[in-house]
């Protein structure tokens, strides 16, 4: 684990997926006086990520090896970080893999991979965050579920199924965590522009990883247990739920 530090730190943020362009633009609206811990794989490799969230005024920066695919492994990472900086305040899920669907329609290990990261890995790690921070008695819990889960396209349904299954399960433990002074954000961004999307062509109402860490920024300080970004999607994907299936399965993507 390498430290950068000022003064004094003041309540710790932890962003698993550390290398991710939502969760490091996330991490330095989050910064100013806090410490934060960024966990990735290649650890050692996060110079750029370190000295943004510092700049933006964070007060220790620290990074650490997180590998989520590693189950075993998440909670010494857990344990490692409360050991070091103290009592979590803020914990940020956002690492995620989009997968190639066409491999994935031929390739069952391919499938596999994708729904154990972006689903068996979130709903393992949430589990004990959510444990540890019930026995702190308070701390928030940030989720990145995405608009393919809320009803699935044949365009993209190995990836759209684990958001499906993500989405479910963070709704379950949000209200499962009601009354402990832990809440959770879930999190329903539309498309993103960024490293996951390159190459591809922006769909309607997409957003910047700016712009969704605004959007979640905002939705945390007014204490909210949900945000669609943009906010129009939310009608919109009310009233997809109605489109018959017929017509639905001719949707591009």
């Amino acid at each position: 684990m390498t430290v950068v530090t000022t003064t004094a730190p003041e309540g710790t943020v932890l962003v698993l997926g550390g290398r991710s362009e939502i969760g490091l633009e996330l991490a330095t609206r989050l910064a100013s006086g806090r410490t934060v811990v960024l966990a990735a794989r290649r650890s050692t490799d996060l110079t750029e990520q370190v000295a943004a969230v510092v700049a933006a005024g964070a007060t220790t920066v620290a990074t650490v090896e997180f590998d989520a695919d590693d189950l075993g492994s998440h909670g010494a990472v857990l344990e490692s970080v409360v050991a070091e900086h103290g009592p979590l305040s803020t914990v940020v899920l956002a690492f995620g893999i989009l997968g190639d669907q066409a491999r994935a329609e031929k390739d069952a290990a391919h499938t596999a991979a994708i729904l154990h990261t972006d689903f068996v890995a979130q709903a393992a790690v949430l589990t004990r965050v959510a444990t540890l921070l019930r026995a702190q008695g308070t701390g928030r819990i940030v989720v990145f579920s995405s608009v393919a889960g809320v009803r699935v396209r044949k365009a993209n349904y190995v990836y759209g199924s684990a958001k499906a299954g993500l989405d479910g399960f963070a709704t379950g433990l949000s209200d499962a965590l009601r009354g402990s002074g832990v809440s959770l954000l879930l999190v329903r961004p539309g498309f993103v522009i960024g490293s996951m999307t390159k190459g591809m062509s922006p769909a309607p109402f997409s957003s910047t990883p700016g712009q969704v860490a605004d959007a979640v920024d905002s939705a945390l300080a007014a204490d909210k247990s949900s945000v669609w970004i943009p906010g129009i999607l939310a009608p919109i994907y009310f009233a997809i739920r109605f489109v018959p299936q017929w017509l639905w399965r001719k949707a591009p993507r």
